[in-house]
């Protein structure tokens, strides 16, 4: 939560890199370009460190980047052992190359010595079949986002190809896109997925899948409406559902950019129900999310909430439970409104 332009996006981007960073740059990042982040305007000269930490198998892990010049300049992946962190490997640029050291992660030294700077060792262990980094490749793909290299996608229409090709894949997900959509009152009884053939202007053609929304009276009329002439409201839930069902489903973690841009206000604390209780979030997916809609401070606990501010064109961020003063019973909502919390505009 916070103002406009104080650093929301940027504070969630970094998850989203390294999502795509860790699981895929040996494969399809360009071997003669930089890595596809921006430091910083004002620290273009300085090293910039992304770090994420999280549990896989019951084991607390720490994921470690430090770029230089947009050129990985150490990579280190970490285990939580009693109350230190032992490395499982590390590599850190040295002249041409990179030292590297690795404990039960056996990718080989000169491999990994003569590494590209602009990829991720463990996108290429996983590449050279390295079994002990499939754990770690398979979480970091299941990372969702609406979010971008440059920022959050605007929606467009071929969204819906996509997301609707992935519901007609998995019966279970397209039954609960169909059961969500109703309880959200968007007038539609049941969604239809049908595929077409499109043919573009070069001559290739491609298979697609087409919703087809069902609209069912009172009295019991019923008439069919393609997504594409629905609201551009029923649209974007169509899509951002695509993106909270499947982890849901399967597992992994949702980081959705402006979530209330897409969805009414009123339907986000019935998606935060879905991530709290086990018989709706079996596998303990995760969602992370920013907003404009300050009434969900009161469906969150301390600890889930980072307010965030910028000053002197920097932003920090903090929890909520690291304020002083805040008790677990606070209305945050009153507080955040009256500005006791900070990270509010400064009008």
């Amino acid at each position: 939560m916070g103002a406009n332009g104080s650093g929301k996006t940027q504070l969630i981007k970094p998850l989203v890199f390294l999502s795509w960073f860790a699981s895929s740059s040996f494969l399809k990042g360009d071997p003669d370009s930089d890595a596809p982040f921006q430091p910083h305007r004002l620290h273009v000269d300085e090293d910039t460190m992304l770090e994420v930490d999280f549990l896989l198998d019951n084991n607390i892990y720490r994921y470690r980047l430090v770029f230089s010049d947009e050129r990985v300049k150490f990579e280190g992946l970490y285990i939580k052992t009693s109350s230190q962190f032992s490395y499982l490997f590390k590599r850190e640029r040295k002249g041409k190359g990179f030292t590297f050291k690795e404990k039960n992660f056996p990718f080989p030294s000169n491999k990994a010595e003569t590494l590209r700077d602009n990829v991720s060792l463990l996108s290429a262990a996983h590449s050279y079949d390295v079994k002990e980094a499939h754990p770690f490749i398979n979480f970091f793909k299941r990372m969702t986002s609406n979010v971008a290299y440059r920022g959050r996608r605007n929606f467009r229409s071929e969204a819906l190809f996509y997301a609707a090709e992935s519901y007609e894949k998995s019966p279970q997900l397209k039954a609960r896109m169909v059961e969500s959509m109703g309880h959200f009152d968007l007038g539609i009884s049941d969604v239809e997925i049908k595929p077409f053939e499109a043919t573009y202007e070069n001559g290739d053609s491609k298979k697609l899948y087409m919703p087809i929304g069902v609209h069912k009276s009172t009295d019991g009329k019923e008439f069919s409406l393609p997504f594409l002439e629905e609201s551009s409201g029923t649209q974007s839930a169509f899509v951002i559902l695509e993106r909270l069902l499947t982890v849901l489903e399967n597992g992994g973690c949702a980081v959705i950019d402006e979530i209330d841009n897409d969805l009414h206000p009123h339907l986000i604390p019935k998606i935060l129900e879905w991530f709290r209780f086990e018989h709706t979030n079996p596998h303990q997916a995760q969602l992370i999310f920013n907003c404009h809609t300050p009434e969900v401070l009161n469906r969150l606990q301390k600890h889930q909430i980072y307010l965030c501010e910028k000053q002197q064109q920097l932003s920090e961020a903090w929890r909520l439970d690291d304020v002083g003063g805040v008790r677990a019973d606070d209305n945050l909502y009153a507080k955040y409104m009256a500005g006791a919390l900070g990270a509010v505009p400064e009008l």
